[in-house]
């Protein structure tokens, strides 16, 4: 086992890394930008160094600073938490090529992965359904043909990068050439890559993701599915898990290609296959996060399981315990993703001090965070400032439990979103579970 790891990252990921680390005995490494000196990871780590100013691209994306850190205080890993370095295949390299465990997958599968369209072609070889489409087109010429075999409405894509850069939707066979061109231009730009291809638009859709749980032994655990459906701006606002509308026969599908998805990817460590699905019971490859994902601590409730701490071991060359007939999905659970912005104002967000701070408790009620009182929000970062889960026998009182845990939910000084998701507990669509990721957008249509 490690016996020091560097955290490369910040807010309430860094501090449950943190923690989790505390808990198994490792001593730990902070890295902060000069907007983050005040910040709680900071304080809980065993060491802190400060790696630049408060710009991502000088602090937390800058590997030659991470790397120099993790070297000079003798750290034996690096665990990237979510968003910035955890995806990135050069940062995986550089911290093997330096003789440092970087926690997470291969270089080589953050790099397959990466690839939607190389992605798309794993998952499907190991018998994942995909969306129906066509591999990268190499003139628009090629490309006008194969829309017309797929039909409308349809996605051109880009190959590489994420961030729905180098992505239009097309509804009119008029519009095709126009938008082809502009994504194909603005991947290029964005990712050094203007490979496009082509996916039918599925509408009026739910997002379904497996949790996979994979060890350096060749063993291939999946965890079960969130729910991810109600998002704002492709960002999801609540999570839950189980998911209301699965049932036990598509679960054990999904459940089974996403572990043979897995093997085939040669996977190692956290990590989630995205779906679409549609309401006639029919599921569709998304794309695979080779990370940890915000919304872990759902699947954690009601599995049992610490994901993070089995990063850490996996890392450190550990065999999972379980086997697939050992993972049991028990009781229900539910995130919301406590954001600073104004709902009123189409989720702006907002910087400065949180002059009152009074966080929910009670059993299975849990808030990870790294905000206190007197904290001060700053502008530079994800508006992401805490994450409310609670845990009950049926979703029917998980939901009751969610709503009593954000009535209680106190964070003056700034504005945020819990009065509004406490709206959205309320809508009957939530209740009996229909809702689809286009629910807030036609929600507002409506209003």
């Amino acid at each position: 086992m490690f016996s020091k790891i560097l955290v490369a990252n910040r807010g309430e990921i860094a501090v449950r890394i943190l923690r989790a680390c505390r808990e198994m005995g490792i001593r730990t490494v902070a890295v902060y930008s000069t907007a983050d000196r005040d910040s709680l990871h900071v304080s809980l780590a065993d060491e802190s160094l400060c790696i630049g100013s408060a710009p991502v691209s000088e602090s937390y994306l800058n590997m030659d600073a991470i790397l120099s850190a993790a070297i000079c205080t003798g750290a034996q890993a690096i665990h990237p938490g979510y968003g910035l370095l955890s995806e990135n295949e050069r940062f995986a390299e550089l911290c093997e090529k330096c003789g440092l465990t970087f926690i997470g997958p291969r270089a080589s599968t953050i790099r397959l992965m990466g690839n939607k369209e190389a992605a798309r072609k794993t998952v499907a070889a190991a018998g994942v359904p995909v969306i129906p489409g066509c591999d990268v087109c190499k003139t628009l010429q090629e490309a006008k043909l194969e829309a017309e075999r797929i039909g409308y409405p349809l996605l051109c894509k880009a190959r590489s990068g994420g961030g729905g850069r180098g992505i239009r939707l097309v509804r009119d066979p008029a519009d095709f050439e126009r938008a082809w061109l502009t994504a194909s231009a603005e991947a290029q730009s964005a990712f050094g890559d203007g490979g496009i291809y082509l996916e039918r638009y599925l509408e009026h859709t739910k997002h379904i993701e497996m949790q996979l749980l994979c060890d350096t032994h060749g063993n291939v655990l999946c965890l079960g599915e969130r729910e991810c459906s109600m998002q704002r701006k492709n960002q999801k606002l609540i999570e839950e898990s189980p998911s209301a509308v699965i049932t036990p026969a598509v679960r054990e599908e999904m459940m089974r290609v996403s572990a043979a998805a897995a093997a085939a990817a040669d996977y190692v460590g956290a990590g989630t296959i995205e779906y679409l699905y549609t309401d006639d019971g029919e599921f569709y490859f998304m794309e695979m996060n080779t990370r940890l994902q915000v919304e872990h601590p759902v699947t954690e409730m009601v599995t049992g399981i610490d994901l993070v701490k089995w990063q850490i071991r996996i890392a450190a060359g550990a065999e999972l315990p379980y086997t697939q007939a050992d993972i049991r999905l028990t009781g229900h659970a539910i995130e919301c993703r406590i954001n600073a912005e104004n709902p009123e104002l189409d989720f702006h967000p907002v910087a400065g001090r949180i002059d009152m701070l009074h966080i929910p408790g009670g059993p299975s009620v849990r808030f990870d965070t790294a905000v206190y009182q007197n904290y001060v929000v700053p502008p530079f970062y994800d508006s992401m400032i805490g994450k409310l889960i609670v845990h009950a026998c049926t979703r029917e009182e998980a939901i009751r439990k969610m709503q009593a845990a954000l009535s209680e939910l106190v964070i003056e000084g700034i504005e945020h979103t819990a009065d509004f998701q406490m709206e959205l507990l309320a809508e009957p669509a939530f209740a009996d579970g229909s809702y689809h990721t286009d629910f807030l957008s036609r929600r507002r249509q409506n209003s």
